[in-house]
């Protein structure tokens, strides 16, 4: 498929592609992890099973991620929701899910708290929301933490690649974003896959996640041997599974 830009209400270059859903179908909306991007493993299979299916789709980059335009050190919390908000309004329509991975879940409930009318429901794998703040800040060492606050960055090393910088700006606006310790007003079906060797985003973190949703129809599968990824061929048919559920079995 051909990968096209818009130019987002804040003027930033938002790469992305569509497959547009049949007269009142659904459409199945990719939501990235940090520092991930549109053409990964979970999103390409997520990708080909909707298109398969008859479903729409939209996958898209934040900015500073991938294929957008944008520095990622000059990325906060704020910047990619509003970019998830950006992408969702120009390039849907009618219902969606939205599927998130990692930060992508807090961008998924983000954005099912903006536009409560279009969502009908979510699959959030491995779902980080207050990472910043809850995750991050408190892994930092004493001397990171100085650096944020003094230079405001640190280099953060990573198991994926090489060392990335964390801003002052990321964490302190990630604050804004909080939405663990209090009721998230969602009522659609909602699908949690976690794993449970995951280093990343511990699985107490899902089951926090799971008492602070309204929702009654919330479903946590927790996977002994997962790790953060969750992108076995056994993680990913769990994770088609759980879409074609909450598009009505496909």
């Amino acid at each position: 498929m051909t990968t096209d830009s818009f130019t987002s209400p804040e003027g930033r270059r938002i790469a992305f592609r569509r497959t547009a859903a049949p007269a009142g179908g659904v459409t199945f909306v990719w939501l990235c992890g940090f520092k991930s991007d549109m053409n990964g493993g979970k999103a390409l299979s997520v990708e080909a099973w909707a298109r398969e299916a008859g479903h729409g789709t939209l996958l898209f980059d934040y900015s500073g991620h991938g294929q957008s335009g944008g520095a990622f050190e000059e990325g906060t919390i704020s910047a990619w929701r509003a970019d998830a908000l950006a992408a969702i309004d120009a390039q849907t329509e009618g219902p969606l899910v939205l599927v998130g991975s990692s930060m992508g879940g807090w961008m998924a409930l983000l954005a099912a708290m903006a536009r409560p009318e279009r969502v009908r429901g979510l699959v959030l794998i491995a779902p980080a929301p207050d990472f910043t703040e809850k995750l991050m800040w408190p892994e930092f060492s004493t001397e990171q933490q100085a650096e944020i606050l003094n230079q405001g960055f640190t280099l953060r090393p990573s198991d994926y690649g090489a060392p990335y910088p964390i801003t002052r700006a990321l964490i302190e606006d990630g604050q804004r974003w909080s939405i663990l310790d209090a009721p998230i007003a969602f009522d659609g079906p909602v699908r949690i896959l976690q794993g449970m060797q995951d280093p990343d985003v511990p699985w107490g973190h899902a089951l926090a996640l799971t008492a602070s949703l309204t929702s009654p129809d919330v479903v946590l599968t927790l996977i002994k041997e997962g790790e953060h990824r969750l992108s076995r061929e056994a993680d990913i048919g769990r994770l088609l599974a759980a879409c074609g559920e909450l598009a009505g079995g496909g």
